[in-house]
């Protein structure tokens, strides 16, 4: 053991580390893979991304996960084999990137692994006053350190839960180290399956920082998507746009309490499901609408909780700025309404700032695993209204 810890250290003291970012969204596309270099850490981290790829899942894989995912009741062993069959099917994409762009694991500091949400529960979802926040991710970090070769980190929520956090969302630690700026307002908005933001105040200050989620963003328009059409996401929002908003209907599910629940905040598909949007339709009084309308209204709901949640944030710039990433800043509908609800708010891909939008969630756990290893918190550091904490855990290869 002590040869790894020794290992460790010669990692921290290097000028540079290698990091391979890992993540895996709530949407189940795949998984998305980023080969970073670190030098510096905290404000003064620099990163190069110097290589990128999404490898989809196959259906039979997908179709495996959602038998846990964000249910109620599943079959514990199961539940069980898959954390591993996660792990493994990980390593094996990391495996294959790596001989895919001709690096030797040797030359790989770090694995920074996200996991795979199952289940998302703060206590604004489950309203159990005697439960903390809780969230969990599965794929083990030791079946990835085994079959890679590569130390690993991983389950990076949980120091965040055990902060006072939700676990969510975790992107204001490596936004605000790599993309704050002075002078301007940065929103940094990623419309995944659940869309949040980190606001990055311009005059620099930490404690005015915040990350939270907003509401759906690609979930619903993917469930409904795939069960009613037979597609898994509604690309370049053809089907959407075939379709016109219901106003009633887009006014009964705006009624969630949890949209006007105060920042910070964090939610998951647990909350925003196909039953919860059944729920508003047997609502209406003619009952089902075209399924076309249905996913112009769908568009349209995450579009208005998205811009309603960023007009909520008090900017301290005279300059603001929205950077987008995630699957929903490719959706033309989606950014149309989100331009029609905030005119003359500047909207830019998240490319501008260096890093492609589709790779920053995984090069963001990156850096919470180069802060794991090289990084220096200050005791009673405090960002966004949290300690600002070391988060992960640490597996060794053998």
């Amino acid at each position: 053991m002590k040869k790894h810890i020794q290992q460790l250290s010669r990692i921290s003291e290097k000028p540079s580390r290698t990091i391979i970012g890992l993540m895996s969204g709530t949407s189940l596309d795949g998984l998305d893979v980023a080969l970073c270099r670190f030098s510096g850490s905290g404000e003064q981290t620099l990163v190069e991304v110097t290589n990128f790829a999404t490898l989809p899942y196959d259906e039979a894989f997908k179709s495996e996960i959602r038998r846990v995912f964000a249910k109620q009741e599943i079959d514990f062993q199961h539940f069980t084999l898959l954390n591993v069959l996660v792990a493994e099917r990980h390593a094996a994409i990391i495996n294959q990137c790596l001989t895919g762009w001709k690096i030797p694991a040797e030359e790989i500091d770090l694995i920074a692994s996200h996991g795979q949400t199952v289940f998302h529960a703060p206590r604004v979802y489950h309203g159990l006053p005697d439960y903390p926040n809780a969230t969990l991710q599965i794929g083990d970090g030791d079946h990835i350190a085994r079959r890679t070769g590569i130390i690993t980190v991983s389950d990076f929520r949980q120091k965040h839960v055990a902060a006072g956090g939700e676990g969510a969302p975790l992107a204001l630690f490596g936004d605000y180290f790599l993309f704050s700026k002075k002078g301007e307002d940065r929103f940094l908005l990623n419309i995944g399956g659940i869309a949040n933001f980190t606001f990055l105040p311009g005059n620099g200050d930490s404690t005015h920082a915040l990350a939270t989620d907003t509401g759906p963003g690609n979930t619903l328009l993917d469930n409904f998507a795939r069960e009613l059409f037979g597609v898994p996401f509604d690309e370049d929002a053809r089907i959407a746009s075939n379709g016109r908003v219901d106003s009633l209907l887009l006014e009964l599910l705006k009624k969630e309490p949890f949209f006007e629940k105060p920042f910070p905040k964090t939610i998951g598909p647990e909350l925003f499901s196909k039953e919860w949007v059944q729920s508003a339709l047997q609502q209406l009084p003619k009952g089902n609408i075209n399924p076309y309308d249905l996913m112009a209204t769908l568009t349209r709901l995450s579009a208005e909780s998205i811009a309603e949640a960023l007009q909520r944030v008090e900017t301290v710039a005279g300059q603001q700025t929205v950077y987008l990433s995630g699957g929903g800043a490719h959706n033309p509908l989606m950014l149309k309404y989100l331009s029609e609800i905030l005119p003359g708010w500047k909207m830019l891909p998240m490319e501008t700032l260096g890093v492609h939008g589709d790779a920053k969630e995984a090069v963001l756990f990156a850096v919470l695993a180069n802060e794991t290893v090289a990084g220096t918190v200050e005791k009673g550091a405090m960002l966004g209204g949290l300690p600002l904490v070391g988060m992960g855990k640490i597996s060794f290869p053998e």
